[in-house]
């Protein structure tokens, strides 16, 4: 992808020496961790923090990549094993599409996780982010990395607005523009700018006062003006579908058998067309198949 300017010189160095001075030790981060899983743990870790704070991630992830070590162990599990094993992360479809995504791994690729970022995106369940993620931080290949706390801290920084608009292909030359053109340098910056999202210049409370970018942001250069935030809002989850579909899943991944009577799934739910509709969902989705007489997990 061709940049559209001169990156700006003073937010690399910057940003890079606050990164690797404090930056939080995750398990994805570590050397050893890339020696054991390589790209297959990178690419494990990207589809389990979709949505999903870094704290229910981790023990999730150690037991995932204790248990299937590479794309070809995964492969030969079952989909109610990988359903099961995703446990309460949410968004339970990620597990399908990653076991899918290991299959196509160890059939197209001899079961290594491609470099090229168009393979990458020809797997199951990966999109632009997970993608150049891969691609960066597993093989230390330039590509933009733009998540939520990327997109934000350029809106700030660079654009002086309060909140980033929509999420848009556009994002991801805004990030291209800021990249130092070394693979390596650039592979940092991308994990600095979503380290400075995620832990200072945070959504709601963003922590100026100890940013690194302090003297060089737009935004706060400029009184930190309330923009207006047009991004689409999540539905709240407490009585919502996806709660009932939650727990739907969580009584069959807690039955003996996997399987459950249909007139006992969660017969106990406040409204009854709700149940019928995550029963329904899941069903449509892949996760959980029924009989006439009962509902269980994929097989």
């Amino acid at each position: 992808m061709q940049a559209i300017s001169t990156p700006p010189p003073h937010l690399s160095p910057v940003l890079a020496d606050w990164y690797r001075s404090g930056a939080r030790d995750l398990p994805w981060r570590r050397p050893e961790f890339h020696v054991q899983f390589g790209a297959w743990g990178t690419l494990v870790s990207e589809f389990m923090l979709q949505q999903t704070p870094v704290n229910r991630v981790i023990p999730h992830l150690e037991a995932w990549l204790g248990r299937w070590p590479t794309p070809t162990a995964m492969s030969t599990a079952t989909p109610a094993e990988v359903v099961m094993q995703w446990a309460n992360l949410g968004y339970p479809r990620r597990a399908l599409w990653l076991h899918r995504a290991a299959i196509e791994i160890s059939e197209r690729h001899g079961g290594d996780v491609p470099r090229d970022v168009d393979a990458l995106l020809a797997l199951s369940g990966i999109g632009d982010y997970t993608a150049r993620a891969v691609a960066a931080f597993a093989f230390g290949d330039r590509h933009p990395v733009v998540d939520t706390n990327t997109r934000r801290v350029i809106a700030r920084a660079v654009d002086g607005r309060s909140q980033p608009g929509p999420a848009a292909r556009r994002d991801l030359v805004a990030m291209d523009a800021l990249l130092p053109h070394a693979d390596d340098e650039s592979a940092v910056f991308n994990a600095a700018m979503m380290e400075l999202g995620a832990t200072v210049c945070t959504s709601r409370a963003p922590k100026c006062d100890a940013c690194p970018l302090a003297t060089q942001c737009v935004w706060l250069s400029s009184g930190r003006p309330d923009t207006g935030d047009g991004r689409r809002r999540q539905a709240r989850y407490e009585g919502s579908d996806r709660q009932a579909r939650g727990a739907v899943l969580k009584a069959l991944r807690h039955s003996d058998a996997g399987e459950i009577p249909l007139d006992e799934v969660i017969h106990d739910w406040r409204d009854g067309a709700q149940r019928d509709r995550a029963i329904d969902s899941l069903i449509a989705d892949g996760l959980a198949e029924a009989s006439e007489q009962s509902l269980r997990l994929p097989h």
